[in-house]
């Protein structure tokens, strides 16, 4: 029998199946346990790499499992809805891994990507600047060639995960031998590398993953830190990115419904007035439209990995971004029914609804707020004059 196109397929549904099974068997109360206590999820992330979900979308010979972002992206997911939203899911082997396996060397994959793949080497992603925001064009950290390779230096904020990380894929600027113009290229650091520094962002979000203040002074790494052609510029930097909203509307509408299913659990059962609390439309009807909202939302999302999988680069950034929008403005929706629904117990720490407001709204912001995502669509798919 054929199935609908718009259907993911039954391995892809078998994947979600098992991810979820080994995530809730860590679940909300590990994940908030360990943010609380300044632990970290290492086991849960190992787990999943002996597991092979780690490495879904990398390449059988690097100890992969050859497949694409959409199953990358169904994992993220997955992981969120079990109340176990791992934002390195979306670094490490989204962004470092796809872009490793499409511009480095077989040296530079045979290097990394096992390790990326099996859990054993995790890898940030270094881009945002004090001064740059969102601007990627005005990245000033950058990097001066050698007799023996490279020098950086410069300074990146709000870089996810450091202190978990074996390396880190860092952009920055290179001298254009034959106009002089700086153009942004891509090298993977050691983060032990002298010269090398982090320290943390204090955060109001629950996560046991932390915000890393990085300096870059004068860190010099041999030529093969080069990830790609130095001469590709910006669109090598945007064939990670696309991957990165995809990662980040998955984890958004993760975990949405993670919030939904509690949710909507909670009024089945609470009792006000001798009925449960969900026979009533004012509590019934908004947790209906956040149904409608977060499935909308993930239907863009795989529309999106379809389209990059099958390499419509231009496509995939448009849908990239619009399933972006969509899963932030649905799990903000969400997460905010969701502590109203609860009444008082919405704000305590035992039902862990609050706990949720912060890394909701954190999805309208990062990786590229919800601004420029307009900015975007104006300029790119409506045909606007550009404001910017």
């Amino acid at each position: 029998m054929m199935t609908a196109a718009f259907t993911e397929t039954d391995e892809r549904l078998s994947l979600r199946l098992e991810v979820a099974k080994l995530a809730g068997g860590y679940g909300r109360e590990f994940f908030v346990r360990q943010a609380r206590s300044g632990g970290k999820t290492t086991d849960l992330w190992l787990d999943m790499g002996r597991h092979g979900y780690l490495g879904v979308a990398i390449p059988e010979e690097y100890g992969g499992g050859g497949g694409g972002i959409g199953d990358l992206a169904a994992v993220c997911e997955e992981l969120a809805a079990q109340g176990c939203p791992l934002l390195m899911m979306i670094v490490s082997p989204a962004i470092c891994g796809t872009v490793i396996n499409r511009f480095g060397t077989t040296a530079q994959k045979e290097r990394w990507l096992p390790g990326i793949a099996d859990g054993s080497m995790t890898m940030a992603f270094a881009i945002t600047e004090p001064d740059a925001g969102s601007n990627s064009h005005r990245i000033t950290t950058t990097a001066r060639r050698t007799p023996d390779g490279w020098v950086l230096n410069g300074r990146k904020t709000y870089i996810s995960g450091v202190d978990e990380s074996g390396a880190v894929l860092v952009v920055a600027r290179a001298e254009d031998a034959r106009t002089g113009r700086l153009k942004p290229c891509l090298f993977v650091l050691p983060t032990d590398a002298t010269g090398f520094e982090y320290h943390p962002i204090d955060m109001e979000i629950l996560s046991p993953e932390r915000q890393f203040t990085v300096f870059i002074d004068d860190v010099a790494v041999a030529a093969d830190a080069l990830v790609g052609d130095e001469d590709a510029g910006i669109g090598q930097l945007f064939a990670g990115l696309n991957p990165e909203r995809i990662m980040a509307a998955s984890f958004a509408t993760g975990l949405a419904r993670f919030a939904l299913g509690r949710a909507t659990d909670y009024v089945k059962t609470r009792e006000v007035f001798d009925v449960p609390i969900g026979s009533h439309q004012a509590v019934a009807h908004p947790l209906a439209q956040s149904r409608i909202e977060v499935e909308l939302a993930r239907l863009m999302t795989q529309k999106a990995a379809a389209l990059y999988d099958a390499g419509e680069d231009l496509a995939a950034g448009e849908a990239a971004n619009m399933a972006k929008y969509a899963a932030a403005e649905a799990v903000c929706a969400t997460v905010d029914r969701a502590v109203q629904v609860h009444g008082g117990n919405g704000i305590t720490s035992e039902y862990g609804m609050a706990g949720l407001l912060v890394a909701a709204r954190a999805t309208r912001i990062a990786p590229v707020s919800r601004e420029m995502i307009l900015n975007f669509v104006g300029s790119y798919t409506l045909g606007l004059p550009k404001s910017y």
